[in-house]
This record gives structure tokens, C-alpha cells and sequence, in this order.
């Protein structure tokens, strides 16, 4: 009987422990839906914001947990992360945008992480309903253009271990809410500001936990840290990494974090210590020397290098102390910090020579000093170096060959320095090399492939003004790198005529040979390019029409690169191509000192962003005006920037100076054969600095409403054939340092008041005959006042004045005409009276004339 209930216990055993082993084996297997009331919040979130990127697009169906950006617990089914982080940037913008962020989402009570950073909610207000979400661990809402006071409600969120808050538009007015994050480990309120919170010094002692803290930007000061940092007792003993830069603090002893020897990284760049950190003990704690692995105390100090402060803390492995004031050499100490991996000490006033390093540097920047000397060998055995900027010091002697052996190297800059020799050809060895910059040096020799021969990563090329450099390579080389910048300009030599190689740079941005010993006509292949950005083929002696420049892909007028056309100073000729007028993105033309011909194109309206336009020394002709006729524009790739001037252009009216040119600052036609007169609509370019039209065949009087172009410096009018007064208005130009109106035909008083008073040299009106008063010598009478007077009432329009003159000369001849002949058709006795005085003034002017002729011929008859 025991053994058949032994048995019995056994079999009920073995049944209940082969369904719990077949439960735990199939678990991960088993995926719960989510429930149809966290579905629908998630819907209505879904429908509350303007998703232009398509980051919801997966949220079909009704499987919540199979969308992105939705994570659900294996086993519940519920709802436990959502991800929507937003990202702005060059490459992609992928960002949510709502009014606000609606309380649909209260219904996923079981989150754990909730992350809605880089989004744009539109200035709204954090929801309080965050605060209910019990089980939060992780919660970012930086950058999400959430605006106003920090709700407290945050407060409650007992299991938060990472608050990111970080915002340029968020506040707080009390910081004791954070007294309830007891397990809190990361909390980043950077640029939040805290100067009216009160509890300020709360956030340094009621959070135990914290590991990483950042109140970067948030308006404190000394004050507000109270005794808790001063205090050798660590109040937050588990802190790795402070970061209290772009704060008002002023005085760095007062800060004594020093003392805080769990510490390894502190950030205090961008305050206002402006102090010089002395090498006293005070400022370094025994176990400091230990601790430190990361100092940031970039533009802040000022006075010696601290160089025993600093030599000490033997754990360093990140010091960045550029943009201060720091004098004297650079002291060894400094390099033998054996684990220093990243050392920044530009913008400094160092002096002497380079020490040796011995340390694993991956990033070393020393520019912006007054170092001297020459580069040290022994940077060869600093393998590690990604990152070698020593530009802008008073650096000599050659380029060190041993740097070859630096394979990790992805900037080198050695620019702004007095380096000689020749570049070595072991550069060519950087396999990882993306920034190469030599420029603005003394180096001589030749570049040939060689020195390009392993660049494969290469994108930034700057060998500019090396005036002993020259550049030998065939015409048949095919670089393995994509330039985005290449700058050769101002070397000594390009040989083989226009750099064929060029033709493979399909990604160049900008592109300067300028000076560089370029001849001959642009080579044809350069036309099947597409459009860079930035082009500087000035100071050559280039030739030929201008039609075979980039002219591939599309213009692009959104990105924030310098859009500019540099062709001054060559011998290109024939007429200025319309294809040119596809460039609506350029702000800096600049064709001066050609020899080019023809008319302006009208198309050059479209160019809406120009800031400079000189057409100088050309041989250009016809009226300016032309080029305010904006039928010519392509609605596909214009920027209109306004519905009106879009209206404007589909009409195909004349669009006004201030809508095709209402960026330029600086306007250069002088010296051509341009006729005609100075247009009026010219002069409502009121943000325009200088204007020279200079050395032409203008004639007309100057408009009278030049004084509306009130920001103008320069003015230069001579060498044409003005007529007319000076207007008055001129007198207006508060801003005007150069003026030349001589060699014209311009008469009457010159006027007198404000800015002018100051120019006083006679040969600003030298040349016009008629023209009196200061600074001429020439006394004006009282006959020219009058005829200057008069003239002047003429000269603001006398297009209208002339078609006043014949409306006159109409209306008069009407008026006398239907006078008369009116009257004589209403009076019958009026008529009749004129026809008998006509008929008797006829009789005897006849009997007259026969008696005259009568006497004659008796006279005649008696001789």
C-alpha cells in the first residue's frame, strides 16, 4: 500500500516538473500583444504630430509591439519603452513636431524608458502626467523645445536613474523636487537655467547616487555652491564626472572640488576665473595627483603654466587648457604623463621650443602659440596621434620625414608657420589621413603623385601660399582620394596647364588655384562637373569664353557653405554666359579685370543672395537696367523667398532692385561701356555699402533720391557724362567716406550739410565746369543758384518732365483750336462777321500787291 502512494506522489511529481521545465524552455518563445488601450494611445500620439520624416510609419496593425520605436515586456505584452528620439543635423533632419505632447500616452503606465529628446513640441510645457509613470527608470526630454518651469511632479519618480533635461528654454524655481531621486546615476541640466531656483545647493548633496552631473550653462555662481564642494568631507561619493562650465564663477580656489578624490572628470571651461592658477598645495589635495583622468579648463585661466599643479596628477589622461593666457614654455612634465591621451593647449602665449612627449597621445594641439624651434623627431614615435595641429606658431626648419610612421594620423596642420625644405614624400603614407594642411609656409621642392601615393581618405587639401612650391603631375593620374576642399592657390607653379586630375574630384565644395600660373582656355571636361560652391580661378591668365565652368547637378541655396564665383584678374572673353545665371545661390561674383564683352544678361536678377558683384575693367555694354527683368526666371530651382515676388516672376513683370539685388553690399561696374542712365530703382538698394559705376558712357542726371541708399561708404560716378545738379538729398548719406563725381558735365552749387562737410578735396568735383561753391574755388552767382534751382525741379525724372512738355503742348493746341473753331460753329453772325473781315483784308492785300506791281513796271518802262 506505501509503495502504490509513493508511486502516486512520484508520477504527480514528475508531471508537475516536466510542465514547469516545458514553461521555461518555451518562455522566449511566447510574445504577448499589447493591449488595445495602449495601442489606441500610441495612435493618438501618432495623430497629434506632424511626422514629415516618416518615423512612425511602422505604427499600422494591431500589434503595438511589432512598431519601431516601441518596445513591449516578453511576457506582459505591456508597453515598457518608447524611443523617439528626434535628430537634427547636416545629413537628415528626422524629427516629430507637436503643440504638445498629449495625455494619450498617460496610458502606458508600465514605461521604463522614455526618451522624446530632439524633437520640436513648440514651446509647450512638460506634462505633469510624467510624473505618474512610477516604474521610470530613464527619461530624456533634452532639445525638445519644451519650454517654462521644470513641473516638480518629476519628483516622483523614485526608480529614475537617468534624468536628461538639458534646454536653452526650460527653468526651474526649486530645485527640492529632486529630494525624491534617491537612485538617480545621470542628471544633465545643461542650459536650463537655475539662477532663480531656490534650493539651489540642494542638487549637490540630496542625490547620493549621482556618477555623472552637468549643470553646464544654468547661471551659477559661487554662492550657490555654499560649504557642500569646499567641504573635505565627499558629498557625493560616487561622482565620476562634473561639468560647471559656461557658469559665473570667479574664483577657481573657492571651487575646491580638488578635495572630491573620487572625482575623475571636471569641466569648468568658460567661466570667469580670469586668475592665474598658482602652483599652490592648496589647489591640489594629496589623492588629486590620483584621481584626475579628464581636466577642462579651457577660457578661464590666465599667468604661468601650472606646470607642478599639473605634473602631478599622474592619471591624467585628457587636459584641455586652450583659449586662456597662459605664458612660458610648455613644461616636461607636461610629457611625461605617460597615460595623457588628449592634450589641448592652443590659443595660449607659449613660448620656446616643443618638449618631448613619451605619453600614448592620440590628439595634440599647440596652435595658436608662439612657439619656435623646429617640429621634434621623436613626434615619429607617437603612433597613437590621430589628431597633430600645430598651426600658427613661429615653428622652423623642414618637416620631419619620421612623421611617416604616424599610420593613425587624420589631421595634420603645420600651416602659418616659417617651415622649409621640402615635403617629405613619407606623407603619403597617412592611409587614414582626411585633413592635410601645410599652407602659409616657405616650402619648396616639387609635389608629385608620390606624396598622395596611400591618401586614400583624403578630403581636405590645403597647400596655398607656398610661393617656392611647385605641383608636377601627369595629365593621366587618377588620385584614389575624394577632395572636398583642395586650395593650391598662391604656389609658385602648376604645371601641365588646368589640373587634369581635377576632372575625378566629383564631391569638391570649394576649389582655389588663384595664383597659381594657370594659361589657356577652361578645359571642356570642366563644364561636365558639377557645381562647386566655392570657385577661385583669380589671378591667372586663364582665357576664353566663361561657358565651359561647372555647370552639372543641382544648385544648392539651403546649406551654410560660402557660395562664391572668383574669376578677377584673368583674360576671358566673349560675352557673360547665361548658363551663369543658374548660380541663384551665389553671394560673391566677381568677373573684374576681363575682357569681357556684350551686354549684361537680364537673368542676372535671379541672383537674390549676392552680397558683392564686380564686373570691373571689362569692356561690357548696354543699360543697367536690363538686368531688372526677371522673366527669365526657372520656378523649379528659384528661391523666391516670398509669394509676391513668385507672383511677380509668373507675370513676367520687371521686378524692382530690391527684389532681384536686396542682399548686395558692394556693386562694382566701373570701367566698361555702359550707356544709358544710372536707373532710379537702383537707388533703393538701401543696405548697399559701395557702389562704382565709374569710367562708362552714363549720361542723365543723378536721381535725386540717392540719399535713400543710407548705409553707402563709397560712391564713385566719375569719368561719364552726368548732367545736371548734384541733389541735394546726397547730403543725406551719413555713412559716405569716398566720393567721385568728377569728369562729368554736372552743374550748379554743390551741396552743402552733414557728411559732406568732411569731404573736402577738390577733386572729387574736378572735371565739371559748371559746378560752384566749397570745396571748389569757384563762387557760384546768384543767376546759377537760380538755373541750378530750376535744373534741379528737372532733373529727379525728366523722362516724366518731357512727357509733361508734349502733354502741354497738346492740351494747348487743343484748348486753341476748339477755342475758335467751337465758337464760329455755335455763332451764326460771328462766322458770317470773320468771313466778310477775311474776304476785305484779302481785297485789299490783292488791290495792294497790284498797285506795287504796277508801279514797278511803270518805273521800269520810264527808265
Amino acid at each position: 500500500m506505501v509503495n502504490h502512494w509513493f508511486l502516486l506522489i512520484f508520477l504527480v511529481l514528475s508531471i508537475y516538473f516536466a510542465a514547469n521545465i516545458h514553461t521555461c524552455l518555451c518562455a522566449p518563445n511566447i510574445t504577448a500583444d499589447c493591449s488595445k488601450q495602449e495601442r489606441l494611445a500610441l495612435l493618438k500620439f501618432k495623430h497629434s504630430v506632424n511626422d514629415v520624416a516618416d518615423m512612425l510609419s511602422s505604427w499600422v496593425g494591431n500589434d503595438c509591439c511589432q512598431w519601431e520605436r516601441v518596445h513591449c515586456d516578453k511576457v506582459t505584452g505591456k508597453v515598457d519603452s518608447l524611443h523617439l528620439r528626434g535628430r537634427k543635423d547636416i545629413i537628415r533632419d528626422e524629427y516629430l513636431i507637436g503643440k504638445e505632447v498629449i495625455t494619450s500616452l498617460e496610458d502606458l503606465r508600465h514605461l521604463k524608458v522614455l526618451d522624446l529628446s530632439g524633437n520640436d513640441f513648440r514651446k509647450s510645457r512638460i506634462p505633469e502626467f510624467i510624473g505618474s509613470f512610477k516604474q521610470l527608470s530613464y527619461l530624456n526630454l533634452s532639445d525638445a523645445e519644451f519650454s517654462g518651469i521644470i513641473p516638480p511632479h518629476i519628483g516622483n519618480l523614485s526608480n529614475l536613474k537617468v534624468l536628461d533635461l538639458r534646454s536653452s528654454t526650460l527653468m526651474s524655481d526649486d530645485t527640492s523636487w529632486m529630494s525624491g531621486l534617491a537612485l538617480l546615476k545621470h542628471l544633465d541640466l545643461s542650459n536650463v537655467d537655475l539662477s532663480k531656483a531656490q534650493n539651489r545647493d540642494m542638487v549637490f548633496y540630496l542625490m547620493p547616487s549621482l556618477e555623472m552631473l552637468s549643470l553646464s550653462g544654468c547661471g551659477l555662481t559661487n554662492a550657490d555652491l555654499g560649504n557642500k564642494l569646499n567641504s573635505s568631507v565627499p558629498i557625493m561619493p560616487n561622482l565620476l564626472r562634473l561639468d560647471l562650465s559656461e557658469n559665473n564663477f570667479t574664483h577657481i580656489e573657492d571651487v575646491e572640488i580638488w578635495r572630491q578624490c573620487h572625482l575623475k572628470e571636471l569641466i569648468v571651461s568658460d567661466n570667469y576665473f580670469r586668475i592665474e592658477m598658482t602652483d599652490s598645495p592648496k589647489n591640489v589635495s594629496e589623492c588629486s595627483q590620483y584621481a584626475f583622468e579628464r581636466l577642462n579648463l579651457q577660457k578661464s585661466l590666465k599667468g604661468a603654466f601650472p606646470a607642478d599643479s599639473l605634473g602631478r596628477m599622474a592619471n591624467l589622461r585628457g587636459l584641455s587648457l586652450s583659449g586662456n593666457e597662459l605664458t612660458g614654455p610648455i613644461p616636461e612634465s607636461l610629457g611625461r604623463l605617460r597615460l595623457l591621451e588628449e592634450l589641448d593647449l592652443s590659443d595660449n602665449q607659449l613660448t620656446g621650443p616643443i618638449p618631448k612627449f613619451i605619453g600614448k597621445l592620440t590628439t595634440l594641439d599647440l596652435s595658436s602659440n608662439h612657439l619656435n624651434g623646429s617640429i621634434p623627431e621623436s613626434f615619429g614615435s607617437l603612433t597613437a596621434l590621430t589628431y597633430l595641429d600645430l598651426s600658427v606658431n613661429l615653428l622652423t626648419g623642414p618637416i620631419p620625414t619620421s612623421l611617416g610612421r604616424l599610420v593613425s594620423l587624420q589631421r595634420f596642420s603645420v600651416s602659418s608657420n616659417s617651415l622649409n625644405g621640402t615635403v617629405p614624400v613619407s606623407i603619403g603614407q597617412f592611409t587614414k589621413l582626411r585633413d592635410l594642411d601645410i599652407s602659409e609656409n616657405s616650402l619648396g621642392g616639387v609635389i608629385t603623385e608620390a606624396h598622395f601615393a596611400k591618401l586614400l581618405m583624403l578630403k581636405y587639401l590645403d597647400a596655398s601660399s607656398n610661393s617656392k612650391l611647385t605641383f608636377i603631375v601627369s595629365r593621366e593620374w587618377k588620385p584614389s582620394f575624394q577632395l572636398v576642399t583642395a586650395d593650391l592657390s598662391y604656389s609658385s607653379k602648376i604645371i601641365n596647364g588646368f589640373p587634369q586630375w581635377l576632372r575625378t574630384q566629383k564631391k569638391l565644395k570649394v576649389l582655389r588655384l588663384s595664383n597659381a600660373s594657370i594659361t589657356g582656355p577652361l578645359p571642356t571636361w570642366l563644364r561636365k562637373m558639377p557645381v562647386i560652391d566655392f570657385l577661385d580661378l583669380s589671378h591667372n591668365k586663364l582665357s576664353g569664353p566663361l561657358t565651359n565652368l561647372p555647370n552639372e547637378g543641382s544648385v544648392d541655396v539651403s546649406d551654410d557653405l560660402v557660395k562664391a564665383l572668383f574669376l578677377q584678374d584673368n583674360l576671358f572673353n566673349e560675352s557673360i554666359p547665361i548658363s551663369l545665371c543658374r548660380r541663384i545661390d551665389l553671394e560673391f561674383l566677381h568677373l573684374a579685370r576681363n575682357r569681357l564683352s556684350g551686354k549684361l544678361p537680364n537673368c542676372l536678377g535671379n541672383m537674390r543672395n549676392l552680397y558683392t558683384m564686380q564686373f570691373s575693367s571689362n569692356q561690357l555694354s548696354g543699360k543697367l537696367d536690363g538686368m531688372r527683368t526677371g522673366s527669365s526666371f526657372d520656378e523649379d530651382s528659384g528661391d523666391f523667398r516670398s509669394e509676391e515676388n513668385l507672383i511677380q516672376v509668373m507675370k513676367g513683370v520687371s521686378l524692382e532692385y530690391t527684389t532681384t539685388f536686396k542682399y548686395v553690399i558692394n556693386m562694382d561696374l566701373s570701367s566698361n561701356k555702359l550707356v544709358g542712365e544710372i536707373p532710379v530703382e537702383l537707388m533703393s538698394l538701401s543696405a548697399l555699402l559701395g557702389l562704382n559705376l565709374s569710367n562708362n558712357h552714363l549720361n542723365g542726371g543723378i536721381p535725386n533720391s540717392i540719399g535713400n541708399m543710407k548705409a553707402l561708404n563709397s560712391l564713385d560716378f566719375s569719368g561719364n557724362q552726368l548732367t545736371g545738379p548734384i541733389p541735394p538729398s546726397i547730403a543725406a548719406l551719413n555713412f559716405l567716406s569716398h566720393l567721385n563725381l568728377s569728369h562729368n558735365s554736372l552743374s550748379g552749387r554743390i551741396p552743402t550739410g552733414n557728411q559732406l562737410q568732411t569731404l573736402t578735396d577738390p577733386s572729387i568735383y574736378a572735371g565739371n565746369r559748371d559746378l560752384c561753391g566749397a570745396p571748389l574755388q569757384k563762387n557760384c552767382s546768384n543767376n546759377e543758384d537760380q538755373t541750378a534751382m530750376h535744373n534741379n525741379s528737372k532733373a529727379p525724372n525728366h523722362k516724366s518732365n518731357n512727357a509733361w512738355f508734349y502733354m502741354d503742348i497738346i492740351s494747348g493746341f487743343a484748348a486753341g483750336f476748339w477755342g475758335v473753331i467751337g465758337l464760329l460753329l455755335f455763332k451764326k453772325d460771328w462766322r458770317h462777321k470773320l468771313f466778310m473781315f477775311a474776304e476785305e483784308t484779302v481785297d485789299k492785300i490783292y488791290i495792294a500787291v497790284v498797285l506795287r506791281i504796277d508801279k514797278m513796271k511803270r518805273g521800269r518802262e520810264s527808265a
